[in-house]
């Protein structure tokens, strides 16, 4: 089962990962954001849906995606190209959308205000 763990991470948190993973410690899949506000600027509920959808499916067409989620291709391409453009999705060389996990772990602490 292939897992990606969606989180808030600094940048510092995201280096430290990276320089265990050239070590060759592994490090798993992630997918982070800056804040909290940003993770749920991004994840909408309609995006959770899609995300839903998508895990552990083949690569499909935006239309396929739209048919599978009973939503219109215009709404479902503004969507798709939100979740693209902050590195949730992918497209394949031929264009058709992944998500290639199976499940999703969402990772994030919330601290008391200073």
């Amino acid at each position: 089962m292939k897992t990606v763990t969606i989180g808030v991470s600094t940048i510092e948190d995201s280096t430290v990962r990276a320089l265990a993973a050239f070590r060759g410690e592994e490090q798993g899949a992630f997918i982070s954001f800056p804040t909290v506000e940003r993770l749920w600027t991004v994840l909408t509920p309609r995006r959770w849906e899609l995300i839903r959808i998508l895990a552990g499916q083949e690569p499909m067409s935006l239309r396929a995606v739209a048919r599978l989620l009973d939503r219109d291709v215009k709404n479902t391409h503004g969507d798709v190209h939100a979740l693209l453009n902050a590195g949730v999705l992918d497209r394949t060389e031929d264009g058709r959308i992944v998500f290639p996990y199976d499940t999703v772990h969402v990772d994030f602490t919330i601290r008391k205000a200073a």
